[in-house]
């Protein structure tokens, strides 16, 4: 199974920055509607306004919520990281993707939150003089397709309750996955492939940055078994 690291695509700062991410969805999707640069601004400038009273932690910095891939590979500048846990959200495959790691004939899977129990992942503070570059990757890696939305969450950490922007699942988009079969789930996480790497990869990636920090999701857990086996019985 090939690491993320060897994949011929890599979804680092310099790509996105460059536009190439965004070229690469227009080349290859050009159905996909996409945000251009003034609307992704107005949204996080948006988002940023919407900040609960008195939730910044010091002057101006910004909390960034991560429960998947942001959490093992950011690829912004922050200058502090905590373990959280997000109340009255989950972690789950629900959105379908037939471009970064599937393809229209065998779509991968992604993660996203959904309402209902609780999520630990990493939250990321950005400090309040790179908010605007940093906050700007972001949301041009994860809001230029409307797959979620963005909003302000309480998030505990040892150290305290912070606010941070997290990025929830948009039930209404049309790659939405909702519930499917589990065998469906299973094919996905263990046999589709994009550019930017395999599913199961991506879930396997996750699952061990997770155990770095000493955080357990029984549930992907679970996930990655039945993968496992699917795959080798293929």
């Amino acid at each position: 199974m090939p690491d993320a690291d060897e994949n011929e695509f890599r979804l680092t700062r310099e790509v996105i920055l460059s536009g190439a991410l965004r070229k690469y969805i227009r080349a290859n999707a050009p159905d996909v509607p996409i945000l251009s640069d003034e609307e992704l601004e107005a949204s996080w400038r948006e988002t940023l306004a919407a900040r609960p009273g008195g939730s910044p932690a010091r002057g101006g910095d910004v909390w960034v919520f991560g429960y998947g891939s942001l959490i093992w590979n950011p690829a912004i500048h922050f200058v502090e990281r905590r373990i959280a846990r997000l109340y009255g959200y989950h972690r789950r495959f629900c959105l379908w993707t037939h471009l970064g790691r599937g393809t229209p004939e065998r779509p991968g899977l992604m993660l996203g939150l959904e309402p209902g129990g609780s999520c630990v992942g990493m939250v990321f503070r950005i400090a309040a003089e790179a908010v605007a570059e940093e906050i700007g990757i972001v949301w041009r890696r994860e809001m230029f397709g409307d797959a979620y939305r963005a909003r302000w969450c309480r998030l505990a950490t040892g150290d305290g309750p912070v606010w941070a922007v997290t990025f929830l699942i948009n039930p209404a988009h049309p790659r939405y996955a909702d519930r499917p079969p589990e065998a469906e789930m299973v094919d996905a996480l263990a046999h589709a492939a994009g550019p930017l790497g395999t599913t199961r990869a991506y879930l396997d990636n996750t699952l061990a940055h997770l155990a770095e920090y000493g955080i357990r999701d029984r549930s992907l857990a679970r996930l990655q078994r039945l993968a496992a086996r699917a795959a080798e019985d293929a």
